[in-house]
């Protein structure tokens, strides 16, 4: 029987850092010391690759956003391949493994092939100090949040080689624009992020999550202008829609993939699929608590509460996708530099002096639900200002659809009596 209880024993499912230790202990009656490491590293790869992330990709990232969406706009998705369709994302592997890979003659080659491999490679990096409970990180570094900003930079360069190396003018056109949302959604982004540590006083994303356990809180109760700013920011930089500027099909046919095909393309979608769901996991930690849940977790495993509270955050991104309309790209780039990072900066500034009067005259943590609420008012009252500043008029707004029986327009003999009908 399993155990939920017993704290310092392997099949403890709330901690598998027990299970892990235990087999690290195995490994060193067999293997050197220095060896053992290497494998135990290798080993947690390969498990968290094989349990986390390949499952997650093939079933939360392709079946279930197409699932999903096709729900959104009243069609099935997915529902031929297996049983409800639940092996569509295998026969697309399959399909994409089997698919000529080709390469344009006046391409740069060596850039061209290794722009999806220099792709991958962050993806699988920024999960390392992701704490999936409170001893199941990778590296659980003091400056966890620089490493995750550093590390999520890095696929932006990949992508400029991709659409660079390829010879054509919309991949330079997509690769061009992603560089310049990169620049202007990460400035705005990174003083969202600087205010949630400068209140919390740590940048070790493990400590965030042990701040938030002890206040009891959710960050995004005391800081909704950072989630904000967050999620409209890593929403630009990870090219979903509806900023997915970089692959406007209508402006300039794929981006900087328009080049690629067969498995080298594969890479390039199914780590985005892996960069959403480390934004999703990194939401989950900095905002929502991470594994902690006001207790449960000590009935619950931690790891299945971080898990859902990822799979939940990017079911955001999915309903975005599948609601929202795409921008252009004067209206993206006028949004982040007109508005985010001047919001990021009040943001900033306002949590600086809060962080100083909590801390200068000795206040109870209590004091962070006050701080909270100023929080929420001036981020309303920041909305307004903007959409008056802006002119926004809702009785300008668009008319409501309307839902009809059979499809239908507009006849002659309607305009001829005055007015269209369905």
């Amino acid at each position: 029987m399993l155990s939920f209880l017993a704290t310092d024993h392997w099949y403890d499912l709330r901690d598998l850092a027990n299970l892990y230790r235990v087999v690290l202990e195995g490994l060193d009656h067999i293997f050197p010391t220095g060896l053992v490491y290497v494998l135990t590293a290798l080993l947690g790869f390969i498990a968290f690759f094989v349990v986390f992330v390949l499952p997650s990709q093939l079933y939360v990232g392709v079946y279930g956003e197409r699932r999903l969406i096709g729900r959104m706009q009243a069609r099935q998705g997915p529902n031929r391949v297996g049983p409800l369709g639940l092996l569509q994302p295998v026969a697309d592997a399959i399909k994409l493994l089997q698919k000529e890979a080709l390469t344009p003659r006046s391409a740069d080659r060596l850039i061209m092939w290794a722009a999806p491999v220099l792709f991958v490679a962050p993806a699988i990096l920024i999960f390392a100090v992701i704490p999936f409970g409170p001893r199941m990180v990778f590296a659980d570094i003091p400056v966890s949040l620089m490493y995750f900003l550093a590390i999520s930079s890095l696929p932006v360069i990949a992508s400029f080689m991709a659409g660079w190396s390829s010879n054509n003018k919309y991949s330079l056109f997509g690769a061009m624009r992603i560089v310049a949302m990169s620049i202007s959604y990460e400035i705005p982004l990174v003083l969202g992020l600087l205010a949630v540590s400068v209140l919390s006083g740590t940048m070790s994303l493990q400590g965030m999550v042990y701040w938030q356990q002890d206040i009891p809180t959710w960050m995004i109760l005391i800081q909704p202008i950072a989630f904000a700013v967050y999620f409209i920011g890593v929403s630009a930089e990870l090219n979903r829609t509806p900023t997915d500027i970089a692959e406007a099909e209508s402006e300039i046919v794929a981006g900087y993939l328009t080049e690629y095909s067969g498995m080298r393309w594969g890479l390039f979608y199914g780590m985005d699929i892996a960069y959403a769901l480390g934004a999703s996991a990194f939401a989950a930690t900095i905002f929502f608590g991470g594994w902690s849940l006001f207790g449960l977790e000590q009935w619950v495993p931690p790891w299945l509460i971080f898990i859902l509270k990822t799979y939940l955050f990017y079911f955001v991104f999915i309903w975005t996708r599948g609601t929202l309309p795409r921008l252009r790209i004067d209206q993206l780039m006028s949004f982040a530099w007109k508005f985010l990072l001047p919001i990021a900066l009040i943001n900033l500034l306002v949590v600086a002096v809060e962080r100083l009067i909590w801390t200068s005259n000795d206040l109870p943590d209590a004091i962070v639900w006050a701080f909270g609420a100023v929080n929420i008012v001036l981020m309303v009252g920041i909305v307004f200002i903007w959409a008056k500043v802006f002119k926004y008029d809702p009785k300008k707004r668009p008319t409501k659809p309307r839902l009809v029986n059979e499809p239908g327009g507009y006849r002659p003999v309607d305009l001829e009596q005055g007015g269209p009908s369905l």
